[in-house]
């Protein structure tokens, strides 16, 4: 009998690449929908009817119960959340109600509907397993490099202190309930699905609209800013992996592999035969407040445990986002028209 997933924050990034990956691997998905006017719908619509959606929200505890209770699955992603930190600087109470604790009402959701109160003597076998979304925007001001599943939590931002509490919060459930509880600490991971807000993806639609004549300048902020990048599509694999092992553990999900923003922007106008020096602007109003300078995965355990390495790596990553939007800038020019599906 096939196995039944729940994804929260199914339409996002990572949402439909893990919806993609579970639906290949025969898994029956369902995906928490806040009502049915999703406007991201279209990023999965190729996925259904495979992938069918069930009514909830991550702010109203009663419609998780309901959801996880319809559904009755084997294992749950909380995927949900809002992702671009900057954001939570001018909307703190928001991102602190949606990142965490809305995975407390995912937790409890759960626990009601499985009847844990307790550890079980018999562990977590037939258990929902659980999969929270944590970020190496928790190591924040890093106490260490690279950065490992012991290394110090510094965060940096409200996004990063919330993170904390989500991952802190489904250890907890862990230890106290005996729960199938899981955390991937993901460092950053891009695709041409990424929200057009986040730093790589507004460079690879910058480039696509300058090399069409479309747009003049890219004005960014801090050039010398780090980042382990990988792909969104390598690192929903490890999602998976993780809800497959025997005992319930957390994992540092990344590359190794440390590249700037002047990076970033070098090859994505690389990719067109520009440079990228003659149209990059800075803006200091782009800067955040405080600045993560350095964050690289240390990914060994993940490599022992789960078996799990990255397939993509950043050049081809970069060459893949502005490629795409390259392809839906011409269409759109052309003939007015938005491409829909998932070439990527």
């Amino acid at each position: 009998m096939s196995k039944r997933a729940l994804i929260t924050g199914v339409t996002g990034q990572d949402g439909s690449y893990l919806a993609e990956h579970l639906i290949s691997t025969g898994y029956q998905v369902w995906g928490l929908c806040r009502g049915q006017a999703n406007p991201r719908k279209d990023r999965v619509s190729h996925l259904i009817p495979e992938l069918k959606f069930v009514d909830g929200d991550l702010m109203d505890q009663s419609s998780l119960i309901s959801a996880v209770d319809a559904v009755q699955p084997d294992e749950v992603y909380n995927l949900g959340a809002i992702s671009f930190v900057p954001m939570s600087w001018q909307q703190p109470e928001l991102v602190t109600e949606v990142n965490g604790t809305g995975v407390l009402r995912v937790l409890e959701a759960i626990r009601r509907v499985s009847g844990l109160n307790k550890p079980s003597q018999e562990g977590t076998a037939g258990q929902i397993r659980f999969y929270q979304a944590s970020s190496s925007e928790m190591f924040g001001k890093v106490a260490e490099a690279p950065q490992t599943e012991n290394t110090l939590f510094h965060p940096r931002s409200p996004y990063g202190v919330v993170k904390t509490y989500g991952h802190y919060i489904t250890r907890n459930y862990r230890e106290s309930y005996g729960m199938y509880g899981v955390s991937g600490i993901l460092f950053n991971h891009e695709s041409p699905r990424r929200g057009a807000e986040f730093v790589t993806r507004k460079i690879s639609l910058a480039v696509a609209q300058i090399k069409l004549g479309l747009q003049d300048r890219l004005c960014l902020g801090n050039l010398d800013a780090v980042r382990d990048w990988g792909f969104a599509g390598d690192y929903v694999r490890a999602m998976h992996l993780m809800l497959q092992q025997e005992e319930p553990g957390d994992y540092v999900i990344g590359t190794g592999q440390m590249h700037s923003v002047r990076d970033a922007a070098r090859i994505a106008f690389e990719c067109v035969g520009l440079n990228w020096e003659d149209y990059v602007e800075i803006d200091p109003g782009l800067v955040r407040p405080a600045e993560v300078e350095t964050l690289c995965a240390d990914a060994s355990h993940a490599r022992e445990q789960l078996g799990w390495e990255p397939k993509v790596d950043f050049e081809e990553l970069i060459r893949m986002m502005v490629e795409s939007d390259l392809e839906q800038a011409k269409v759109t020019r052309d003939y007015g028209a938005v491409l829909t599906g998932a070439r990527w």
